[in-house]
């Protein structure tokens, strides 16, 4: 079978279920957003500025690759510059053929200026349904807490997802620094979720070993693992998340960045997914790991050996796990199905040619 192309990977229906919305801005914004604000940037141009922002091979580890977080925030403490990121990553995610995407961040990081944690949920969701006016995609909201603030800011945050549950929030996650910031510190904010029956995914097994996957699971109740490469470390658990369908949001460049793996040849998504695991391909971070979702199955393609059947039962598998009502996420697994399967690669120019 001929190789795929990032054109034909483009061309088919994805997902993106794990992806930060303060590390997905176009850098172009990310200046004209400052000379708005004021806000002074370790770079005044789209060359200087992007050391600063794209995470490259020098990157050591988890705390390293989040130093690219503090640039990004100093502009997103404004509703409209909330509404335009927003705007601009579902735009982006749609060009590539994204049709389904749940971005996640934490308002608490939006407060600089004094924004209510209701204003700065209200701005992202303004800014992902106008894009959904203009675009064939369908977009959630994920809202964080971060692992090493306190838990009492995370049990604010699952408030604000019990408040907006219905109205544009799918779901509740725990994100941040891994090590030494255990989730269980987080249960009540987990419990306080659950009981109003919403949906739940936790970061962990990326910089911490698979006893953080195990916290996730028996003591957060996640519905979905944010990474989870780890989950190699130990087979029991890991049959355990396979008998139990977890799905396990797979971001592969990413991990090579935070050096969770140390090479793409490296990384266990080719292991999971032969042993029958539910792996799901996303981005983490579009700009700060200068990604996109077609590049990442790009690289499992070219890397890993996946075969275009195999990257379309991927692409199955990101739509089961979304976290949407069974009724509505159905009708769409039928027609990606049927999409897929009368999927052929191949230049869409070439096709014209043909015609």
């Amino acid at each position: 079978m001929r190789n795929l192309t990032l054109q034909d990977i483009q061309r088919l229906p994805k997902t993106d279920l794990h992806v930060h919305l303060d590390g997905s801005l176009r850098i172009q914004t990310i200046l004209e957003l400052a000379e708005e604000q004021g806000v002074k940037l370790p770079g005044d141009s789209i060359d200087t500025l992007r050391p600063h922002v794209e995470v490259g091979d020098e990157c050591t580890s988890l705390v390293d690759y989040l130093k690219a977080f503090d640039v990004t925030l100093s502009v997103m403490q404004t509703y409209d510059a909330l509404v335009r990121t927003a705007y601009e990553l579902a735009v982006d995610a749609a060009a590539e053929n994204v049709r389904y995407m749940e971005v996640r961040y934490s308002p608490i990081l939006h407060q600089a200026k004094g924004m209510t944690l209701h204003h700065i949920v209200q701005a992202v969701l303004e800014g992902l349904a106008q894009a959904e006016k203009e675009c064939a995609i369908r977009t959630g909201v994920i809202l964080c807490g971060i692992r090493h603030i306190s838990p009492e800011l995370s049990n604010r945050l699952a408030d604000l997802t019990v408040a907006f549950k219905n109205k544009g929030v799918v779901g509740f996650d725990l994100a941040g620094a891994e090590e030494d910031f255990p989730a269980k510190k987080h249960r009540e904010a987990f419990s306080r979720v659950l009981a109003n029956n919403i949906n739940c995914t936790l970061h962990a097994g990326e910089a911490y070993g698979p006893e953080s996957i195990h916290q996730a699971i028996h003591l957060c109740g996640a519905h979905r693992i944010g990474h989870g490469v780890r989950l190699i470390e130990n087979g029991d658990l890991l049959n355990y998340v396979n008998d139990h369908r977890i799905p396990l949001e797979c971001c592969p460049s990413s991990n090579v960045q935070t050096r969770a793996v140390q090479t793409m040849a490296d990384h266990p998504i080719r292991l999971f997914y032969d042993l029958g695991l539910r792996v799901t391909v996303n981005t983490d971070n579009r700009m700060v790991t200068r990604t996109t979702v077609s590049e990442e199955y790009l690289h499992l393609h070219q890397s890993l050996g996946f075969t275009l059947d195999e990257i379309k039962e991927l692409i199955i598998m990101g739509f089961k796990s979304a976290f949407l009502p069974y009724a509505v996420k159905r009708a769409m697994l039928a027609d990606v199905v049927s999409e897929l399967k009368s999927f052929t690669p191949g230049s869409l120019e070439s096709k014209k040619e043909q015609l």
